[in-house]
């Protein structure tokens, strides 16, 4: 593409350079700068990509994208706010490929990540090609791409849409998280569906209280963004939704709902129960345990309902759905005990899977869990409060300590456990713990391993060491 065609589709202020330069790549950062790429420059948290422009000109950047002029011999393109400016220019590079997928969002503090997978099983059984974009990656066709962020950044996630249509994809499923609402990352993206899980604590360490985290994830429920909303009506933040927005469709178990669930029958292995979707009955079998997947699961439904797909299929592809990696997934048995990993990291999330395992656990509920570093502290000592009430016992140990001293952050989760419990212990290294954890184990009991899911690493100041909890369950018992 050259220079002229993409100033023909972005809003700019200025530009210096030769309009019939071509570029072959956009790039946001100097250190991954490939030669024929355009540089976007803007001002971060903690720095000004200005600073490294030179940097990328001798990387090969061919021009630059900017929000003044620099001393630089490359074309520049002057915009107001260089972050904003990168998502059009994504759009554009890329031909635009969102528009030739129909899209589903899903937005909310937990959920979206089974939510996604429920939908990409439901329209396999219909027969229809879809991917899926989140926190365990992304994937589609025969491909997978390892995580890094929960919604990729805008050129990264336009490159993803192209390679995506170019392999036959019909439907997208991704999780939309607060982050890139609040930074524009989904900018110019029109939602078939988006859906609304649940709003309880969550970064805090960012948006610093819960009005202004539930106002994030509500801005996403625009006539601009979503054609239709599907929104939990359990949920208070999601009865405000469906105040505010015309169209639309909403699931839920305690208040009035367009779809929802009677007869609904728990076990270790999953959940049967009747759905009234749209007025239809129809039996559904899931194969994930706890109540909060039956609202997955209804959220899933209605949404495919929506977008055309049989209830036939839509009953298949949650009975095939065998399971959601790290998502109170069942992992192992252990001395006549069931061993659970669950992305849990959130004390509304921590609470319903606990609450959920007690109801089936035979004999204690063992609950395993710490608190990632850098991140919000308020709900430290919450969580501690949440395990000593609804486990028996508790062993407190490291997440993603990241920056912080891990001492400090088992201590700041006690301040919650210690005026409700004594039957606790405290061990440092997570490998250590859940072997203390899984010696406990005896006939009937239940394990809970919570907070990194399917996560393959530690993080520790600054470096990723390989860890995943479900490998080291399963090496520690053979």
């Amino acid at each position: 593409m050259k220079i002229g065609e993409l100033l023909q589709k972005i809003e700019y202020e200025n530009f210096k350079g030769d309009t019939e330069i071509e570029f072959t790549g956009l790039c946001a950062d100097s250190q991954k700068i490939k030669s024929g790429d355009i540089f976007f420059c803007y001002k971060g948290n903690e720095y000004d990509s200005h600073d490294f422009a030179k940097e990328a000109v001798d990387g090969g950047a061919v021009a630059i994208v900017c929000e003044r002029f620099l001393e630089c011999k490359v074309p520049q393109i002057i915009v107001s706010d260089g972050r904003q400016a990168i998502v059009p220019s994504a759009r554009a590079f890329y031909g635009y490929a969102d528009k030739k997928l129909k899209l589903v969002g899903i937005t909310g503090t937990n959920g979206k990540t089974t939510t996604t997978y429920m939908l990409a099983s439901i329209f396999e059984a219909a027969g229809k090609k879809s991917g899926v974009i989140g926190t365990l990656g992304i994937s589609y066709a025969d491909k997978f791409i390892s995580p890094e962020l929960t919604t990729p950044d805008p050129i990264y996630l336009h490159s993803v849409f192209a390679d995506m249509k170019s392999c036959g994809v019909e439907y997208v499923f991704m999780e939309v998280s607060a982050h890139a609402i609040y930074f524009n990352k989904i900018g110019g993206l029109e939602f078939d569906v988006g859906i609304f899980t649940n709003c309880t604590q969550d970064h805090l360490d960012f948006f610093g209280n819960m009005q202004d985290y539930a106002e994030c994830k509500k801005s996403f429920f625009t006539e601009k963004i979503c054609k239709c909303a599907v929104v939990n009506s359990d949920d208070k933040v999601g009865r405000q939704i469906m105040q505010g927005f015309t169209k639309t469709v909403s699931y839920g178990l305690k208040n009035p709902a367009d779809v929802f669930a009677v007869d609904i029958d728990e076990n270790i292995k999953g959940s049967s129960f009747v759905i009234n979707l749209f007025d239809e009955l129809y039996e559904m079998n899931i194969r994930l345990a706890a109540l909060h997947n039956v609202y997955n699961a209804m959220a899933a439904a209605a949404c495919a309902k929506i977008l055309g797909i049989d209830t036939d299929f839509i009953a298949e592809g949650l009975e095939n759905l065998k399971g959601v990696t790290g998502r109170l997934e069942l992992v192992a048995k252990f001395n006549g005990a069931d061993i659970f990993v669950d992305f849990a990291h959130t004390p509304d999330g921590l609470e319903k899977s606990l609450k959920a395992l007690k109801k089936l656990c035979k004999g204690k509920l063992y609950c395993l869990f710490g608190c990632g570093g850098n991140r919000d502290k308020t709900k430290r000592p919450i969580m501690g409060a949440i395990a000593a009430e609804n486990s028996d016992f508790c062993i407190v140990t490291s997440d993603n300590p990241r920056y912080e001293d891990p001492y400090e952050i088992i201590s700041e989760i006690e301040a919650g456990i210690k005026p409700l419990k004594k039957n606790y212990v405290t061990v440092t290294e997570r490998e250590t713990a859940t072997e203390y954890a899984i010696n406990l184990l005896e006939q009937g009991d239940v394990l809970l391993v919570a907070g990194k899911g399917g996560e393959y690493y530690q993080e520790i100041m600054g470096i990723k060491h390989s860890y995943n909890d479900t490998s080291v369950i399963r090496q520690i018992i053979g």
